[in-house]
Order: structure tokens, then C-alpha cells, then sequence
């Protein structure tokens, strides 16, 4: 059990040095055998499935799993693996180990099923990394050869998504940049106007860009990201209620609740007491709808 107010989180940060990318087992990730909760996760992960068959939750949407499949996972996200049938290599890092080398770790699909010679090259790459990791740990070659075998790895990822990848259109760009700006203030303001004011542009022309990506307006995508924190930390944590609407900008716990009931559709109450449960709990819309789409098409 995580005492109260306590993160249920991946294990400590490893010191700086060679152990910033390191690799684990899957069942290393929760501190519970029974993932009796989503983990909170705090560092950046490559997931590749090694035997079993099941399906993974990222941020509370089931993803299916099965020998060759490869799941990014980003730093603060939460993973769920309700049914513990799988085994997998989990290959970790802090952003910063990869400061300064050409690689954007973003450019990785969400979830992919490897095959042909893109599985034994990916496979045989995680086997590499998972056995230097180990033999040179602690020396300034051994944290340069881990960076670089993590950078192949992560380019070779990226080149899956390439191949079927568009030029990007004004409304992707617009919406990206969105995005990034959300991510830096949806705690402070849950206000298309403010956004629009940092990126020089007009609400009309954020909500057409969102309406052209998601189908959804500025607004919602803006409070589907605030209702998807929400429901991280009411999942992995025991922060109480009202805290967790105060850290995200409400100064009632009563808006607090009538806002995440009207997104999420039930209320904090109730979501965070499904987390307990054996089936999974209300699923929240996903916050990357890149991601969501990429979900949908191999589920």
C-alpha cells in the first residue's frame, strides 16, 4: 500500500551518470504485483512486449499488447496493466540524457506492432542496450555508448511513423503549437483567449485548427487536457479532492466537481474509487488525438 498522500509512482530517480537510461522489467514499474492502480510515471519510456497477450492502459485507454508490441510512454502519463499477463523490456531515460544529440524522442509512435526485419532490428537493439546498461554502467564511455544506442533506437521508431506521415497542413502546426502552450498553462488559466494571446493569433483561428485536427473546439481540447490531469491524479494518487482542484485552478472544490463530472461523466468520488476495481475505470478522452487515432486504428 502508498500511504496516504503519497505518489504511486515508478521507483526513485537514478543518479545522474550512466543510470539516466537503464532498462527494467515491466513488473519493476509498480510498487503493486496486481498494478491495483495506474503508476505515475516520471521518466521516459520505450515498452517493448517480449510474451504474454493483454492490453497496457495509457492514460486510462486499453491498448492491446502482444510479442512485438511497442509502447512511448511520456513523463507523467499513467500505465495500467490490469491483467499482469504480459512480460515486457521497459527502456528508460530522463529527458536530459539525450541533450545535445539529433533525435526528438516525440517523432516515436504511441503504440506499434512491430514485425518482419523492423522487430529483430528493434528487438535486437533493446537486447543490446539492456546487456551494456549492466556491463558499463558508471563510466563516462559506457553513458556515451548507452545515449547513442538509445538514439538509434528512437530514430529507428521514428522512421515507422515517417513512412506513413503527411506534410504537415497550417492547422496542424497551429494546433501543435496549441498544444505546447497548454501544456504550460493549463494549470493557470483554462482560457482560449489567453492562449491566443501568447501565440499572436485569434480564437477563431485556434478553435478552427482544433475543429480541423480533433473535430472538437479550442475549448474542449483545453479542458479535456485539464479533466485528463484531474484523472491522473485522482488514479495514481491519494491527494485529496479539493487539493488536486486547487493544484489545477479551482478555487471551489464544488467547480472542481462539476467540471470534472461534466467531462469525465461521473464524479471525482466515484472515478477515483473505480481505480480499485478490477475492470477498468471511466475512460477519459485522450489528450493527443495523434495518438488517439493511432490507437483506434490498431485496436
Amino acid at each position: 500500500m502508498v500511504p496516504s498522500g503519497h505518489l504511486a509512482t515508478a521507483p526513485p530517480a537514478a543518479p545522474a551518470g550512466s543510470r539516466e537510461i537503464s532498462t527494467i522489467t515491466l513488473c519493476e514499474l509498480s510498487p503493486d504485483a496486481t498494478w491495483r492502480r495506474p503508476v505515475l510515471l516520471d521518466r521516459e519510456l520505450i515498452v517493448l512486449t517480449t510474451g504474454g497477450h493483454g492490453y497496457a492502459e495509457v492514460d486510462f485507454r486499453a491498448l492491446p499488447c502482444r510479442p512485438g508490441t511497442l509502447l512511448r510512454i511520456r513523463p507523467g502519463q499513467v500505465l495500467r496493466c490490469a491483467l499482469p499477463q504480459l512480460d515486457a523490456t521497459v527502456v528508460r531515460w530522463h529527458p536530459e540524457a539525450l541533450h545535445g544529440l539529433d533525435v526528438d524522442a516525440d517523432d516515436v509512435p504511441a503504440w506499434v506492432q512491430l514485425a518482419g526485419e523492423d522487430e529483430d532490428a528493434v528487438i535486437n537493439e533493446v537486447s543490446q542496450l539492456t546487456v551494456d546498461s549492466r556491463r558499463h554502467r558508471g563510466t563516462p564511455s559506457g553513458r556515451s555508448l548507452l545515449r547513442h544506442q538509445l538514439t538509434v533506437l528512437l530514430l529507428r521508431l521514428s522512421m515507422l511513423r515517417s513512412g506513413n506521415w503527411r506534410a504537415s497542413r497550417p492547422e496542424e502546426v497551429a494546433f501543435r503549437r496549441f498544444c505546447r502552450e497548454v501544456e504550460l498553462g493549463y494549470q493557470q488559466s483554462r482560457r482560449v483567449e489567453d492562449y491566443a494571446d501568447r501565440l499572436g493569433c485569434s480564437v477563431r483561428t485556434l478553435t478552427r485548427a482544433c475543429l480541423a485536427v480533433t473535430g472538437r473546439s479550442a475549448k474542449q481540447v483545453l479542458d479535456e487536457r485539464v479533466a485528463l490531469q484531474a484523472s491522473r491524479l485522482l488514479a495514481a494518487t491519494d491527494e485529496p479532492v479539493a487539493r488536486i482542484g486547487r493544484q489545477l485552478g479551482f478555487t471551489e472544490p464544488t467547480n472542481f466537481g462539476r467540471f470534472f463530472t461534466r467531462e469525465v461523466g461521473v464524479s471525482p468520488g466515484a472515478f477515483r474509487a473505480a481505480r480499485d476495481q478490477r475492470g477498468r475505470a471511466p475512460v477519459v478522452r485522450p489528450r493527443s488525438p495523434v495518438d488517439a487515432r493511432t490507437a483506434a486504428h490498431h485496436a
